[in-house]
């Protein structure tokens, strides 16, 4: 009997849409052929910005696919959303090189998702051992699996990589019947805090939300100025093209939730979101007029509006940023996983890693005492 075959596909364009997405899924828009198809063809996330599409897939013995996981040949860490370019520098200093590495993930998302896209532990199994010899038959420092879900922390774990965890700050809806629910869990001032927030950001603004055949061109155009604003003043240069955003429409629009601010028939704001099965996802957010809690009213407020109304369980509102914490976005553990093959390196990295999740787990529950709930949630993992 033969054995399951791992190989390596040189992009998207090269697998079949169908066979991919059936190990997939259809809960999570990020993990989709059609997502990491606009990555590709609207040259965001290609081998000349750094980012080498190497799928990895396993078929069976009569070559149907059965288990694939999206990695990247990766020559920086740039869009990753997991610093580790203090590995990097220690690993140089010691006379390695730490890049080209290897990474599996979801370009310039740090949205957690399964990382190993199958329906058995043994393609899983197989795909772990798969991304760990690539490292080391092509000599590479790493092999990185950002955001992965908690089933998958075991798996890895089994396998003897690294975990690392990171902090964000997620909104969890437990059935309100509206927003004023919400609100009711707090004490009169901090619920009188938030409403006035709400109110001053809409003042003379007419909020859209668009999703589907609702968005045209002329809504990408305005999205784009607003997102090259926000991209040039956190990390210098776009990461995602202006095609980029128009195939997202062509392909995926029933996934896309465009929140506008319109000042007349002006639009001077906006923030984009993909839907899941059970989270919305805000991801960009930008504006050319800068107006008192507008950032708030979009990408946090409209989100939880759009969650209690559709039944969503919980808002992932992106990377970082604790102010999340006023407005009832509670502290949430990450994680990742990590192959290092050379043994002094890894015992370094597992040092600090050490450190470092005590230090995440005693500051969560520092913020999560901040939620400005009558009874703060604990933190919760995801």
């Amino acid at each position: 009997m033969n054995s399951p075959e791992l190989t390596t596909a040189e992009g998207y364009a090269q697998i079949d849409a169908a066979e991919w997405d059936h190990c997939a899924g259809s809960d999570d828009p990020f993990l989709s052929h059609a997502f990491m198809r606009c990555l590709e063809t609207s040259q965001s996330a290609v081998a000349g910005t750094g980012w080498q599409p190497l799928p990895l897939l396993v078929r069976d013995a009569a070559g149907e696919l059965i288990g694939a996981t999206p990695l990247w040949g990766k020559s920086h860490s740039q869009g990753e959303y997991v610093f580790d370019q203090g590995w990097a520098d220690a690993w140089q200093r010691a006379g390695g090189s730490y890049y080209p590495k290897l990474l599996s993930a979801v370009p310039f998302t740090p949205v957690t998702g399964r990382r190993l896209l199958c329906h058995d532990a043994a393609a899983a199994s197989q795909l772990i051992a798969g991304m760990a010899a690539l490292a080391e038959r092509s000599n590479l420092s790493s092999t990185h699996v950002n955001f992965i879900t908690g089933d998958e922390v075991a798996l890895f774990e089994q396998a003897d990589w690294l975990i690392r965890e990171g902090l964000q700050y997620h909104w969890y809806n437990p059935g309100y019947g509206g927003f004023e629910d919400f609100l009711g869990e707090m004490p009169s001032r901090k619920r009188k805090t938030l409403r006035k927030e709400r109110e001053t950001a809409r003042q003379g603004l007419d909020i859209r939300l668009l999703s589907g055949s609702d968005i045209r061109e002329e809504h990408w155009d305005a999205f784009w100025v607003f997102y090259q604003d926000t991209s040039a003043r956190k990390w210098g240069r776009p990461y995602l093209t202006r095609a980029f955003f128009s195939l997202l429409g062509e392909a995926m629009a029933d996934r896309v939730l465009l929140a506008l601010a319109y000042d007349g028939d002006r639009p001077i704001a906006g923030a984009l979101n993909l839907i899941g099965r059970d989270a919305l996802y805000g991801r960009y957010w930008g504006t050319t007029d800068d107006r008192p809690f507008l950032h708030f009213e979009l990408c946090y407020y409209q989100a939880m509006d759009y969650a209690i109304a559709h039944k969503l369980p919980r808002v992932e509102a992106g990377a970082q940023g604790e102010h999340k914490i006023a407005r009832g976005y509670a502290p949430t553990i990450t994680h990742s996983a990590h192959y290092l093959p050379d043994p002094g390196f890894r015992e370094a990295v597992a040092d600090f890693l050490t450190r470092e999740r005590q230090a995440i787990r005693l500051h969560a529950a520092e913020l999560a005492a901040l939620l400005p709930f009558r009874r703060p949630e604990a933190t919760t993992s995801s």
